[in-house]
């Protein structure tokens, strides 16, 4: 978040268990019993279980880097930005400097020159962090353009997967992004959460994305209490929509964009309790149109992400991506990068009347 940690609320709290996938019948045989599916649930019922066990078995493989475990010291609190200017944004981004610094200081001295080589990039002068925490795993929230006087202003949400070590990615995306708009408004690339690995239980299961809604809550609501007359979108890759969507009621924010992404953590845009725009693309070469697309109650945990945001019965309006892979929306040249940029100045982008 912006400011210091602030109470959290009934708001904060993600929406209710996802629902079931539609087919099942949805009665119970006992306290613990998992429903009994119909033809078409029972399928999509065995590939979610098939994929909870497949990523079960890679966890050890994948859990070998382990970025969480290098070392960092805790930054030092910050007090809570009072007014946008850029008196009080320089001297923030100071403060924000320090903690990368002390953090990039640990990692040199525990002998990690992969993350302290990615902390000395981040502490150039000509950076710009709004917050920072370097331990398990690395948090960040990055500004990119002139956040005093940007009257549109994006952030971006990323996916699994991202973390410091990985945050090349995630920056160069939102310095595109920034460009698209023509250098007019600001983007945030947000990293306040710690994202599940790629392959593992956390990225089928929107446990995750639950523990981070009250810091994207009160981020979100910390910029349209200080830019009130900015026009503010979401912009969410992959397991980055889970998030939006678990986080999207009562937000202040004019669009949610869904890019990438496996589900959005409820059934539809109607379960988002939301008055912004949602959005929804996919690349055509994205791996991620071959998911299930849907939740199971299971009696140890949710399995699956929610309805896929590119079915009309989601609810979603539809836009153009081209033929990109699952990293490829926020490319130079791409189709999904020319709307994205669209959406985000309040245009309309070029949309499609069929699913990618």
């Amino acid at each position: 978040m912006i400011d210091t940690a602030q109470p959290t609320g009934a708001d904060d709290r993600p929406p209710a268990p996802l629902p079931l996938p539609r087919g099942g019948t949805g009665a119970r045989r006992g306290p613990l019993a998992p429903p009994r599916p119909g033809p078409a649930g029972g399928r999509l019922r065995r590939r979610l279980v098939a994929a909870l066990f497949a990523a079960a078995l890679a966890v050890p493989v994948t859990g070998a880097a382990r970025p969480e475990a290098v070392p960092a010291p805790a930054p030092p609190p910050l007090p809570p930005l009072r007014a946008v200017t850029a008196a009080s944004l320089a001297e923030r981004y100071a403060a924000t400097r320090g903690a990368i610094e002390a953090a990039m200081r640990t990692a040199t001295a525990a002998g990690h020159p992969w993350r302290a080589a990615m902390l000395r990039a981040m502490a150039d002068p000509a950076r710009h962090f709004l917050s920072f925490d370097g331990r398990d795993g690395g948090r960040a929230a990055e500004v990119f353009g002139d956040l005093a006087t940007a009257d549109r202003i994006a952030v971006v949400v990323p996916g699994s997967g991202t973390g410091l070590d990985t945050y090349g990615l995630l920056r160069a995306g939102s310095m595109r992004l920034q460009r698209a708009t023509g250098g007019r408004g600001a983007v945030v690339a947000w990293l306040g959460y710690r994202t599940p690995s790629t392959v593992s239980l956390q990225a089928l299961t929107p446990g995750r994305a639950d523990e981070a809604v009250p810091a994207l809550r009160a981020f979100v609501r910390d910029l349209a209490r200080l830019k009130p007359a900015a026009r503010i979108s979401l912009l969410c890759h992959s397991y980055g929509g889970v998030l939006c969507g678990r986080a999207a009621p009562g937000l202040n924010v004019a669009d949610i964009v869904l890019y990438g992404s496996p589900g959005a953590g409820v059934d539809d845009v109607a379960a988002m309790r939301t008055r912004a725009a949602v959005w929804a693309a996919r690349g055509t070469g994205d791996w991620v149109a071959d998911l299930p697309h849907a939740a199971v109650r299971l009696p140890f945990a949710t399995i699956g992400l929610g309805g896929d945001p590119m079915d009309p019965r989601f609810g979603a309006r539809i836009f153009a991506a081209g033929d990109g892979g699952h990293s490829d929306y926020l490319k130079d040249g791409s189709p999904a990068l020319a709307n994205i940029a669209r959406i985000v100045s309040g245009h309309a982008p070029a949309e499609v009347s069929h699913v990618s």
